[in-house]
């Protein structure tokens, strides 16, 4: 459990500026080989460092740290199930945002059961090949994926977000990298945003270099060219690409540094100098400029 800025996970165009209640069980249902969370994703043992915390609980801990929302974030979130339900459906009677941090790998059932009580659909799209998934992260058939991101944000109307870690000689050729941007572009809009994050070694995978900078700036660049308005570079503090740019007038509207974030000239979801709706689904209790 933590009190997390909502930009960590990563959500840029949600609620910015504000803090999120983040929850974490053990498991998974992929075995990525370069798992950040691998402690508790791929833990066997369970019997120690565990806490109950109902629903009830978190609920109440989320609005005693004054979280604007829950997350279910660090594992994959369709481990507990059940759990992430119950505590949705209690944290919409207690108007707190709710958000999936979640690799997709759901049914359309499983997804239209929490639809109605989840509002942020943020996914991992780790490449766009057979191989990649089967060397990766050990699954096949990863299409559904694509399916039921896309489901979340025409029939239940989530904010999604789209992240890929770009891991050198796996995922960052340009055929993945443009099939990433081409079927968000095609299938969630061209304002969807895409974190392209560096790749560290861990886990499984240590003779891998760090991803260079000059491959993430290419799939910034390929993500443009496919139409995408909003790209992120992630792991890389400081870039330019952490702020949000209107895309139609070019004048900044969301400053960030790491985790900090300053809004400075967003109107509700458009930018306060040209009216253009960017696709935010903004708090006004979080940070801002007026």
């Amino acid at each position: 459990m933590a009190v997390d800025p909502i930009e960590k996970k990563p959500l840029f165009h949600f609620h910015p500026g504000t803090q999120v209640f983040s929850l974490g069980g053990w498991g998974c249902n992929f075995r990525c080989q370069d798992c950040q969370n691998w402690e508790i994703a791929m833990v066997k043992d369970t019997s120690k460092g565990s806490e109950e915390v109902p629903p009830e609980k978190a609920i109440a801990l989320a609005k005693h740290y004054k979280c604007a929302g829950i997350a279910w974030t660090y594992n994959e979130p369709s481990m507990w199930f059940e759990y992430t339900l119950d505590c949705a459906k209690l944290a919409k009677q207690s108007k707190l945002y709710t958000v999936y941090v979640t690799n997709g790998y759901l049914s359309p059932e499983a997804l239209d059961t929490i639809g109605p009580y989840l509002d942020a659909w943020r996914v991992d799209i780790k490449g766009f090949s057979d191989a990649l998934y089967r060397n990766l992260a050990k699954i096949t058939k990863w299409r559904g994926i694509l399916d039921v991101a896309q489901r979340a944000k025409t029939k239940w109307n989530m904010h999604v977000e789209v992240v890929t870690n770009i891991i050198p000689t796996m995922n960052d050729d340009d055929e993945q990298l443009s099939g990433i941007a081409g079927w968000i572009y095609n299938k969630l809009g061209e304002q969807t945003p895409w974190h392209v994050t560096r790749f560290h070694p861990n886990y499984l995978i240590a003779d891998l270099p760090v991803t260079p900078l000059t491959t993430l700036e290419h799939a910034y660049d390929l993500g443009r060219k496919e139409g995408l308005k909003f790209i992120y570079l992630g792991n890389v503090p400081g870039h330019f690409s952490e702020n949000t740019v209107c895309c139609n007038c070019g004048k900044p509207v969301v400053e960030r540094i790491g985790y900090q974030t300053r809004v400075c000239g967003l109107n509700g979801s458009r930018c306060q100098f040209c009216g253009a709706d960017l696709n935010f689904k903004f708090d006004r209790g979080g940070k801002h400029d007026d």
